[in-house]
């Protein structure tokens, strides 16, 4: 459905540098890393606002740059920074943004200012970042577009909105939307994501499936014993340590291992156990500093 070929753009000290992915039709990709990573310049050239130096970029098989007017009728965008045009009304901007793409229905546009407790009355140029960030996410999913171009979507939103958003594009997918979105909020990602691409310096440096991630075949568990000597003597099981310190230890234990350091533990007085989950932030900032060195 996307498709990224080598796409590049050198600004000198910035910019982004042989891209390459893509996007299935119905996936949700998630594109992470920090400010001036390249996320809203790539994101950019997909909306066809800039020409690549190197390499191109297609949506459904059109030329993001050569065919942008048709592009741009397929896809639903929310800008990195809004600017909104003249007009009285957050309402009558909507209106205007369904006249563009020939939408006479706005039935679903009034569902999500329902749902993301949008006033649309109130003065454009006047709303907070929170209502403009609402306004923007209303005028990119009204018209039911196939693909959805989503750059930093939950800026300005407080978290009760930002679960709210998050549910929408839980429906979008389910409705079979392709969905491209960067963020730096891992929580957003895992919730959400099929893919997750990091860039670093105009680089992407992986690309990992989610739920490999979020579900790995290893665990690590912080046990606190109740005295030191327990703790010890737990060290020279067959488990692998990771970490120990005084009464506390650290193991990885793989699935076929679960049921045997859960006996296990029963020969031993425990406090506690604590499972530590795999988070893809976690696993990105171990790859970040491996990417560093």
């Amino acid at each position: 459905m996307i498709k990224v070929n080598q796409l590049t753009k050198d600004y000198g000290d910035t910019g982004i540098f042989d891209l390459s992915f893509n996007i299935q039709e119905g996936e949700v990709f998630g594109f992470v890393g920090t400010n001036g990573a390249g996320k809203t310049t790539t994101i950019r050239h997909l909306m066809g606002f800039l020409k690549p130096q190197k390499g191109h970029c297609e949506i459904t098989g059109l030329n993001c740059w050569h065919e942008a007017a048709a592009v741009k009728q397929l896809v639903g965008y929310i800008p990195g920074e809004i600017a909104f045009p003249d007009a009285k009304t957050g309402w009558a901007f909507l209106q205007q943004q369904a006249e563009l793409v020939g939408l006479t229905n706005l039935d679903y546009a009034k569902q999500l200012i329902e749902t993301l407790q949008l006033d649309p009355s109130a003065n454009l140029k006047r709303m907070s970042k929170g209502m403009k960030q609402k306004t923007a996410i209303v005028a990119s999913l009204m018209h039911d577009p196939a693909v959805l171009l989503l750059d930093e979507p939950t800026t300005g939103l407080d978290p009760l909105m930002r679960a709210a958003f998050l549910d929408i594009i839980k429906m979008e997918k389910a409705k079979g939307k392709t969905i491209f979105m960067s963020t730096h909020l891992f929580n957003e990602v895992e919730e959400v994501c099929d893919r997750v691409a990091m860039i670093k310096q105009g680089r992407i440096t992986e690309i990992v499936n989610t739920a490999q991630i979020l579900h790995q075949q290893k665990q690590q568990f912080t046990i606190q014993f109740t005295n030191v000597t327990d703790a010890q003597k737990f060290q020279t099981e067959q488990f692998n340590v990771v970490a120990s310190e005084a009464s506390s230890v650290t193991v990885e234990v793989a699935a076929q291992e679960l049921t045997p350091f859960l006996q296990c533990l029963g020969n031993y007085e425990v406090a506690d156990v604590i499972e530590q989950r795999p988070t893809l932030e976690a696993y990105f900032e171990q790859h970040y500093r491996e990417v560093a060195k």
